[in-house]
């Protein structure tokens, strides 16, 4: 009466098996409490008052058990398990005995014994999961539906009737009639029955007959509403005149009413006698009325008046409504404004953010030496990145990048050299937003000094991506390897233990290993070219230094020049062939020092990436 919330029961695995469907026991037939005896004769006592207000309440459950919950009592009675393996779709209780029904996604109904708490019967019903269930007047017979409607001689557990049904699952069935509208021949409890079903998304509700043979199995007639049916009341007719009416709540918040007399076949889809939809007034400040949905709605006892549940499913509002229009269409005026007022800022006040003085220096973990007085912008760009005021919008990654593009940019050491704590926050910030131009700008620094301190500095949970990143660079341009090196060759020194520790490191560096292996390989056969050609060149840069080619009498000299050059030429050769063979590793120290300056010298000049040793000799 005052759209109050009265009890609340949470299931206590309601996060693992979520209420999925309710039903009401009988008044009269309530199992009694399986317990002692003196609550026994404490129930007696009370027997004639109690036994007038609903108490027990089935509840079906998304893992297939049911609880049994008294609102009396205010706690769970019993639990019914082992009859279903997956969702209850729907149960419902007997009308004199204390016999439940159930159906499941399994495709099972199952007949328990509410008072043992016992699974009394389980048979297949469908071929798919059996969505929907309906008792029939007399409670002889079931009838059950996935898609297709199914009636139950519930004696046998036999198949008495089949129907058509739906194209998708059937959401509600009920029996619209007590009585037979031919009421000459013998009522056997069944035939001359009308029932009503209704489906998921199918804005038509079908009424079945139940026919003596069984030849006809198509819907007699169908009511069409605006959209799916998500709840449906109707008054039951118990005498042949009397028409049944029928309320129905659709998924967009309208509620249609039928008025109609089942008196056999009706072709077309009948439509509503009048329509019903609730709106707020829209008068201060927001000039535009809406919508208020309405959840459900029930016939009272007297069959004329409506109750009406509408708002919002936290705080429904429920009102009587009585309805004696002749209109088509009733559209009620609510301010559900005034009654609705959901508190939802007290919820997020709760959450209290921590004052931090702006002189308190906070110790950032992974971060080397931070316990001495050096102050780490690292760190405090984290801190002001977490304390984004709720209000505030989050800047977006390419913002953030040209931000710390400015901050290199602007800070400078006196030396002139950027920061290394810069670096080691525009590292690890490139390795996490994979961006290619950052990471070239700090990858590409030959200060061993500054690389060295990057390394010191950047957080250990970045070592791993750097290796991957080095790794990937040196597979490509060679020249860009003699720069990757030294970072390697800094992150073993510093990081070994770090790396040691990791139980996956030997796949994490084998693409590493493989790379140096097959650059080593081809060292030796490199360092002997490179010391042949390498006496080579100074031979020929020696003997042109001594000719002065300007006093040379060119007639004569010319061909003797040209023998002794070839002499020379197979000399050299020998000379080369005996040195880098039998002491081949002293060229290769001068190697290394030579090789790297020529290179640079030429890449300088030419921009060429090429390290092959024919392009070598060509350009010497």
């Amino acid at each position: 009466a005052s759209s109050r919330l009265q009890q609340e029961y949470v299931p206590s695995a309601h996060l693992s098996a979520a209420c999925t469907c309710l039903a009401w026991a009988p008044p009269g037939g309530r199992p009694p409490p399986s317990k002692d005896g003196p609550q026994r004769k404490k129930r007696k006592s009370e027997v004639a008052e109690v036994d007038k207000q609903l108490d027990i309440l089935a509840i079906g459950t998304a893992v297939g058990s049911i609880l049994l919950y008294s609102t009396v009592k205010g706690e769970l009675q019993s639990k019914l398990d082992g009859g279903h393996d997956n969702k209850v779709n729907c149960v419902r209780w007997h009308q004199d005995n204390c016999c439940l029904y159930s159906c499941s996604d399994d495709k099972h109904i199952v007949e328990w014994n509410a008072q043992t708490c016992k699974v009394k019967c389980k048979w297949k019903g469908d071929n798919s999961s059996v969505s929907s269930l309906c008792i029939s007047p007399d409670g002889k017979m079931l009838l059950s539906a996935g898609r297709t409607i199914k009636l139950w001689d519930l004696e046998t557990k036999e198949v008495y009737r089949h129907f058509t049904g739906h194209a998708t699952s059937v959401s509600s069935l009920m029996f619209t009639t007590v009585k037979p509208t031919n009421e000459n021949k013998p009522f056997d409890g069944i035939t001359g029955l009308y029932f009503l079903s209704g489906a998921i998304h199918d804005r038509l509700l079908s009424v079945w007959y139940i026919r003596s043979d069984r030849k006809e199995k198509n819907a007699v007639m169908s009511f069409t509403v605006t959209d799916e049916p998500t709840f449906i009341d109707l008054t039951v007719s118990e005498v042949k005149e009397e028409p049944v009416k029928l309320a129905v709540v659709c998924r967009d918040g309208q509620l249609h009413l039928f008025e109609h007399i089942l008196n056999g076949y009706c072709k077309k889809p009948l439509t509503s006698n009048c329509t019903i939809q609730i709106a707020t007034p829209g008068n201060d400040g927001d000039s535009t009325p809406k919508p208020v949905p309405i959840l459900a709605a029930a016939f009272c006892t007297d069959k004329q008046s409506l109750l009406l549940v509408y708002g919002n499913l936290l705080q429904p509002i429920i009102e009587k409504v009585s309805l004696n229009t002749t209109e088509s269409h009733v559209c009620l005026i609510r301010d559900v404004q005034k009654v609705l007022s959901l508190k939802t800022d007290v919820a997020v006040t709760k959450v209290k953010t921590p004052v931090v003085n702006s002189d308190t220096k906070v110790l950032v973990p992974g971060i080397p030496g931070h316990s001495t007085a050096v102050k780490t912008p690292s760190s405090g760009k984290e801190k002001k990145k977490n304390k984004r005021k709720p209000g505030e919008t989050e800047e977006s990654i390419e913002e953030r990048l040209e931000a710390l593009d400015i901050d290199v940019s602007k800070v400078k050491t006196p030396g002139g050299l950027p920061q290394t704590d810069s670096f080691a926050v525009l590292l690890v910030q490139g390795l996490e937003s994979n961006d290619a131009e950052i990471l070239n700008r700090v990858l590409n620094t030959r200060k061993e000094n500054v690389i060295k301190n990057t390394v010191a500095r950047m957080p250990i949970h970045a070592v791993i991506p750097l290796l991957h990143e080095l790794t990937k660079r040196l597979q490509g341009n060679p020249y860009s390897a003699s720069l990757m090196v030294r970072w390697l060759k800094s992150i073993f020194t510093l990081h070994a233990s770090y790396l040691s520790t990791l139980p996956d490191l030997i796949p994490q560096l084998g693409m590493l290993y493989q790379l140096m292996e097959s650059r080593v390989k081809t060292l030796q056969k490199l360092s002997r070219l490179h010391g042949r050609l390498f006496i080579l060149v100074t031979q020929v840069a020696a003997s042109e230094a001594v000719q002065d080619v300007t006093e040379v009498n060119q007639t004569a000299k010319l061909v003797y020049e040209d023998e002794s050059s070839e002499e020379e030429g197979s000399d050299d050769e020998m000379i080369a062939d005996k040195d880098s063979d039998e002491n081949w590793d002293e060229d290769e120290e001068k190697e290394e020092q030579s090789d790297e300056h020529d290179m640079t010298v030429e890449k300088e000049i030419n921009g060429d990436s090429d390290l092959e040793p024919e392009n070598e000799s060509e350009e010497e």
